[in-house]
């Protein structure tokens, strides 16, 4: 265990998690524009966008939960953040709820995303708004994987 604040999963010196993050959050905000563009318009298109978003989204959130959960394990400075726990319980729920979303979407006919599936995709995409502030603080605030 450390006790620096500077992650120990990293690529060149480069923190893995803060690298990966920016890919699921962008799928799971693409995943509710597509829902919501299927809602308005049954076009099958836009259901299958959703389901492989979430599906790329799905991938790359376990690798940075990953590399979230070793900075988070082996390093006692932040984890005594308080902006690192709500991150890490966020991001779990928001993990969790895109999973069953993916089942969801799974379905045929319009209900495999109305309303449930729109439903979760939006109640994700707050949690990752919440979440993100939390990681932003860490990052800018309390300087977790700044150069040092």
């Amino acid at each position: 265990m450390t006790d620096t604040r500077q992650p120990t999963a990293t690529v060149a010196g480069h923190p893995l998690h803060i690298l990966l993050v920016p890919i699921p959050i962008g799928c799971f905000v693409a995943t509710l524009v597509t829902d919501i563009i299927y809602a308005l318009t049954a076009n099958m298109l836009w259901e299958t966008m959703s389901v492989w978003l979430l599906t790329a989204g799905l991938i790359f959130a376990g690798l940075a939960v990953v590399a979230g959960l070793i900075d988070f394990v082996f390093s006692r400075r932040i984890r005594a953040l308080k902006p690192a726990w709500p991150h890490l319980v966020g991001n779990a729920i928001a993990v969790v709820l895109s999973l069953v979303n993916a089942f969801v979407h799974s379905r045929d006919g319009y209900t495999s995303v109305v309303p449930t599936g729109l439903t979760l995709s939006a109640i994700v995409v707050l949690i990752l708004a919440f979440t993100g502030w939390m990681g932003w603080k860490m990052v800018h605030r309390d300087g977790v994987g700044a150069a040092a």
